[in-house]
């Protein structure tokens, strides 16, 4: 296949994404004769690439996609999505929910599930600040801002800033609706087609199982990007965002995805679909 027949495919640098592609990525696995062009980035920055349309296949937060369905279609791998693995509204010690009122809050980006979370938690709508992840915990620390909404291996690495957690947002979403909670999602142009999306999916579910099978040799390649570099940390966050619902959202990872959009659409938060969710 030649370079200009290479689907785009990007995804984040942190360890789930990386230790889901890592086969895909380095020739571990029969691709089934797709080629992949693979670029990697923050989530936000994905999420606003896909305004855009830039990548042909990219990882997005779950609250993004309603931005961009009309472009882009779920496939039903390589999600990040459970329990028990939500992001966390934190401050430091002393503080209050109830002193958050009127304060600005740092989240991981406008477009994130973790600021549309923030949003249906709160009585009040929040005035928030984007930032990347790994900046967010600094600027609380440092008085900043009040608060802020953590993410990916900051569920591990809080404490060590002398933080305070206020709110586990994902607990809270699974208390009110029963359901896991959808964080992240892959997802596809709807214009390749649904033959395309189901040979992605496949190579997608191939790297994973890949991954499963021999998880020390995607170490190398998750530490070259990992934000965090200690390996029981990068162990950790792994173990939380990469599971059954990865490799198959099945009907209960469904419905969480349209439980939590549906809410969401309700209270004003995001925009309406109008196409179905899946591509595949």
């Amino acid at each position: 296949m030649t370079k200009q027949n290479k689907l785009s495919l990007a995804y984040s640098t942190c360890p789930n994404d990386t230790f889901i592609f890592e086969a895909l990525a380095n020739g571990g696995i029969d691709t089934g004769g797709l080629a992949f062009d693979i670029a990697m980035a923050d989530v936000e920055q994905l999420n606003q690439a896909a305004a855009v349309g830039k990548y042909d296949i990219t990882k997005l937060s779950v609250a993004a996609f309603t931005h961009v369905s009309k472009t882009y279609g779920m496939l039903g791998v390589g999600a990040a999505l459970g329990r028990g693995c939500g992001p966390l509204l934190v401050a430091q010690k002393g503080a209050t929910l109830g002193s958050l009122s009127k304060k600005k809050i740092a989240v991981p980006g406008m477009w994130t599930t973790a600021n549309l979370l923030l949003a249906l938690f709160m009585e009040e709508r929040p005035e928030v600040a984007a930032m990347t992840f790994d900046n967010i915990m600094p600027a609380v620390q440092s008085g900043e801002y009040a608060a802020g909404v953590i993410i990916h291996e900051g569920r591990f690495t809080y404490p060590n800033y002398g933080l305070t957690c206020l709110a586990d947002l994902g607990q809270w979403w699974e208390s009110v609706s029963g359901l896991p909670i959808p964080l992240g999602c892959i997802a596809i142009r709807r214009a390749l087609g649904g033959e395309t999306a189901r040979q992605v999916s496949d190579a997608i579910r191939a790297s994973l199982i890949h991954a499963r099978n021999h998880p020390h040799a995607a170490m190398p390649y998750i530490r070259s990007h990992a934000r965090e570099l200690d390996d029981e940390v990068i162990r950790q966050h792994i173990a939380l965002y990469v599971n059954d619902f990865s490799l198959d959202l099945g009907p209960e990872g469904i419905a969480a995805i349209h439980g939590l959009l549906d809410l969401a659409r309700q209270k004003g938060v995001v925009p309406a679909i109008d196409l179905p969710v899946l591509a595949d």
